[in-house]
């Protein structure tokens, strides 16, 4: 098999290979969609449509569409499908999101950032 040479995209980080994550929150939330759609919670085209969708609204309230804010857009097109199909709705979401600030501030910049009970209060 040949390797179909990459374009670089404007914004985008690339290696040898290709496109690679500016963050790794980045590549957890594509970790967590693809298991998501593997676990049948929704199709492909669904996921495609949302995440279209989400880079349109943020382009119509002047997102520059640089490239950095694409897994962004990627995570609130998740946040978005997981309420519509009720695994989650936007409290549990905003209190995760508190837990895991409140988790950072307290870990050492290097270590492995790790929830606990008293991040939830």
């Amino acid at each position: 098999m040949t390797a179909r040479p990459t374009i670089p995209v404007p914004g985008i980080p690339c290696d040898a290979e290709g496109p690679v994550f500016r963050e790794p929150w980045e590549a957890q939330a594509f970790a967590m969609t693809l298991a998501l759609h593997k676990g049948g919670l929704f199709t492909w085209p669904e996921w495609a449509a949302t995440l279209g969708e989400e880079i349109k609204r943020a382009q119509a309230a002047g997102d520059p569409d640089t490239g950095a804010t694409y897994y962004s857009h990627w995570l609130n097109a998740l946040e978005r499908l997981v309420t519509e199909k009720g695994v989650a709705d936007a409290g549990m979401l905003a209190r995760y999101h508190d837990a895991w600030d409140h988790a950072a501030d307290r870990t050492r910049h290097g270590d492995p950032i790790v929830l606990r009970p008293e991040d939830f209060s």
